[in-house]
């Protein structure tokens, strides 16, 4: 049994890697797709084009730009002074934000008086203009709070002070919330998935299309020898995959890595028994390696979209959400973060590697009694 399986290894790792594209396509192209994602996959806001639309032209409304400038998230690369300039360079999407200080502005403020300030977004991407609505609120408080203590300084020592609250964040895991460190562990996940099921849902459609599925037929190996020497080649790739691009995420991008790397292998382990049994799967009912890979991205779409990977699960619809438990994606996901980000063990874990080699199980079960070791 063993000099058989070893035949079979040895004749798919020569058939995978005897061509120098697949070589590059199998090693190089994730390396490059994870550099190409750590600098896209990020919606951290800074440098966002910015109007000045200044009518009071005080200190104190220079003052407030001066913050708004360097805070380093607005970039103020227009001071205009009529609507018509404000309207065309937001229609035009020149700039993302105008801050509008109306005549009196000083005058309210030294008065005494609430001084108002209007910040005009674009809207058209609802999740920035959020996240800049939120960096405008936290300079304006500062410099509220800056007016406020200066206007205290001033009263008379015998005035007693009213009591306040001040509230300080305490950011665990991922302290200068940065999207990159959040996105980048799922992104090893999703290239995992689609190499592994891209390799395996072809392995057994290609023989078929090449005519080697009769010498397979005719040969000694048994069902299990055959499903084994198919699907133990690409788990190999997977793993070195895995360490290719963790070790891109980590020294190039300064991904923290504050888990067990034993741990991630292990899961990526059980990972692999979902994957690839998807990928067995999907190669016993194609028929060409064309109906493979279609069949590949109708799985492969639908399971990044409810794995959490760009969009929170707790923010679905509840029907949804009850179907994502099915998705083994959804748990990688967690795994991933956690021993990245959190740096959590087995001792948290468990359920989500125990749901996943659940899942596994079955799916490479259901895939192993669907492979017959036949043309049809």
């Amino acid at each position: 049994m063993f000099e058989r399986l070893k035949s079979m290894l040895f004749k798919e790792f020569r058939q995978v890697l005897r061509d120098p594209r697949m070589k590059v396509t199998i090693f190089a192209a994730p390396v490059i797709q994870i550099l190409i994602f750590g600098y896209a996959a990020t919606t951290d806001v800074k440098n966002v084009p910015t109007a000045v639309y200044d009518l009071d032209n005080t200190p104190q409304s220079r003052e407030i730009t001066r913050a708004f400038i360097k805070s380093g998230y607005f970039n103020a690369r227009h001071y205009i002074n009529t609507d018509e300039q404000m309207k065309s360079l937001i229609n035009k999407s020149v700039v993302n934000a105008v801050i509008c200080f109306n005549r009196g502005f000083a005058r309210k403020l030294i008065g005494g008086e609430t001084a108002q300030i209007q910040l005009i977004l674009d809207g058209t991407d609802s999740t920035t203009a959020s996240v800049v609505l939120g960096y405008a609120s936290s300079i304006i408080d500062r410099y509220s709070h800056k007016q406020l203590d200066k206007r205290i300084e001033l009263l008379p020592q015998e005035v007693i002070y009213l009591p306040s609250v001040d509230l300080r964040a305490r950011i665990w895991f991922n302290e200068n919330l940065e999207s990159r460190n959040f996105y980048l562990p799922g992104v090893i996940a999703m290239l995992v998935t689609v190499m592994t099921l891209l390799l395996t849902s072809m392995a057994v459609v290609r023989e078929k299309e090449i005519g080697t599925i009769e010498q397979l037929i005719v040969s000694p190996l048994t069902a299990t020898e055959l499903i084994l020497g198919k699907l133990i080649p690409f788990a190999v790739i997977a793993f070195i995959d895995v360490a290719f691009i963790t070790a891109v995420g980590v020294l190039w991008f300064k991904l923290p890595i504050r888990g067990s790397i034993v741990l991630l292998f292990a899961s990526t382990f059980v990972y692999l028994f979902t994957s690839l049994g998807v990928g067995l799967f999907i190669s016993t009912i194609s028929s060409t390696q064309q109906e493979a890979m279609m069949s590949t991205f109708l799985f492969i779409f639908p399971a990044n979209l409810l794995s959490g990977l760009i969009f929170p699960i707790a923010n679905m619809p509840k029907l949804v959400q009850w179907i994502t438990l099915l998705n083994p994606l959804r748990y990688f996901m967690v795994i991933l973060r956690g021993i990245f980000l959190k740096g959590v063990g087995l001792s948290i874990l468990w359920p989500q590697i125990l749901v996943l080699l659940l899942i596994g199980l079955a799916i490479l079960s259901i895939s192993v009694l669907r492979f017959r070791k036949t043309i049809g």
